[in-house]
């Protein structure tokens, strides 16, 4: 079921501090991401072949995850500091309200806000 609550006005203005307290968060996502798939681009290193070949299939299995994971989220980074830079950040891509404070402030590099995160998450 979705909360239709009115959005208190307080609840949804980011002052200049927060929108920078939000780009420096976004940057070092960034910076995190990207050292986090270097790191996991590197060569998986085995010494006893048996016994570590079985190993190395599952560490390559969980890179290949972590990976994916670390890509998907340095792509929405990268996604919020464009639109900071457009100036349509903190605006919900699906009804064009803006996005609450609080919630950019625990996920910086959301799209939606928190009503349309939860109707998304609803469909099938």
């Amino acid at each position: 079921m979705v909360n239709h609550q009115t959005i208190d006005e307080s609840t949804t203005h980011l002052s200049a501090e927060d929108l920078a307290a939000l780009r420096e968060n976004l940057h070092e996502q960034r910076l995190f991401r990207q050292e986090q798939l270097r790191l996991l681009a590197g060569p998986v290193t085995s010494r006893a072949e048996d016994r570590i070949r079985q190993r190395a299939a599952a560490q390559i299995e969980v890179r290949v995850k972590l990976a994916a994971s670390a890509r998907m989220v340095l792509t929405d980074v990268e996604a919020a500091l464009a639109r900071m830079n457009e100036g349509s950040y903190g605006t919900c891509h699906l009804c064009r309200r803006p996005v609450e404070r609080e919630r950019l402030m625990i996920v910086p590099q959301a799209r939606y806000c928190a009503r349309c995160q939860q109707v998304k998450e609803a469909q099938p």
